[in-house]
């Protein structure tokens, strides 16, 4: 069996809404509650984060705190980069979804001549830039930043140089950019998007793979489509953000969105995606107990997460 570690980061200072930096602790609490010695069965590794920033005055409108959050995406790069270049499965543990860009730098840091797949279940597109965010925080903009992508095209927001220079530099996290092309993108439950995100979605014609898909088709259909789609990928990267699950289940999320997924559908489609041979890292994001009652949003990720990493670590490392 493969050797894995968890990739804890309590960083929330992407989100809008506070709270999410509590996540990884109330999945530690789910874990004791459910009488699971998940955290025990597998080593620990802490990524230290800037979130004293959350104090300061917002210094840039439409990147907020992107200075701290340049810093994690430096140390969570590294951090994945050497898990990987070790033969060590990385389960990235994080607060708010800007952390993604992070790990996609670091799995491109590792394998730098490889193609690298990415599979976002989420109802967010996150593909956002300074030059067009409706709000600022760059949890809608990680996979902006591992695709180096500024759409130009649809920009509303006029930003100041140093602006620029910032987000040129997340940017480049790694040393490398663009980290991921279009092709090697697959959206799962997609489902909330401005109208800057549909212009990339239909300019690249990025594959969305709806709720209302995968309950015409099945989950194990889908899981194989997925997997077919990013055939051409050598290393392929899950993102699982708690908000794809509807919010009848996902109280304890920032951003919920109706019409999501089902406890048992996200089950299954996490296990039988992680089950396969190129997966090479997963990540698990925004859990906010803040917003939840008797921890229930972190009881629900915790059964889907710690099912998900005994799919990946049953195969063969490739």
């Amino acid at each position: 069996m493969r050797k894995a570690k968890l990739v804890l980061l309590r960083s929330e200072l992407g989100a809008g809404t506070r709270g999410a930096s509590l996540g990884v602790d109330a999945l530690k609490i789910a874990a004791i509650d459910l009488k699971s010695d998940y955290f025990k069965r597998y080593d620990t590794v802490e990524v230290s984060d800037e979130n004293w920033l959350l104090l300061e005055k917002i210094k840039f409108k439409y990147a907020k705190r992107i200075r701290g959050i340049i810093k994690i995406y430096e140390r969570l790069s590294k951090t994945v980069s050497k898990l990987l270049s070790k033969d060590v499965f990385p389960i990235v543990i994080a607060g708010d979804h800007s952390t993604a860009g992070g790990t996609i730098a670091g799995i491109k840091l590792a394998f730098p001549e490889d193609r690298i797949g990415v599979i976002w279940i989420d109802a967010h597109a996150d593909l956002h830039s300074p030059y067009t965010t409706p709000s600022g925080n760059i949890h809608g903009m990680p996979l902006a930043t591992a695709l180096a992508e500024d759409n130009i095209d649809q920009q509303s927001n006029d930003i100041d140089d140093k602006t620029v220079e910032l987000w040129e530099k997340l940017k480049n996290s790694g040393g490398i950019q663009p980290k991921i092309g279009y092709r090697d993108l697959l959206y799962i439950g997609v489902r909330d998007t401005e109208a800057q995100e549909d212009y990339l979605m239909t300019k690249h014609n990025i594959r969305n793979i709806t709720t209302r898909e995968l309950r015409m088709k099945g989950v194990e259909e889908v899981i194989q489509e997925a997997i077919a789609y990013l055939d051409h990928c050598d290393k392929i990267y899950v993102s699982f953000d708690v908000d794809s699950l509807d919010p009848k289940i996902s109280v304890g999320t920032g951003t919920p969105v109706p019409n999501g997924l089902r406890i048992k559908e996200a089950r299954e489609l996490m296990v039988g995606l992680c089950g396969h041979p190129k997966i090479c890292c997963i990540e698990v994001v925004e859990i906010n107990p803040t917003l939840d009652t008797e921890n229930s949003m972190a009881e629900t990720a915790f059964k889907i997460l710690e099912a998900a990493t005994d799919a990946a670590l049953s195969k063969e490392s490739i």
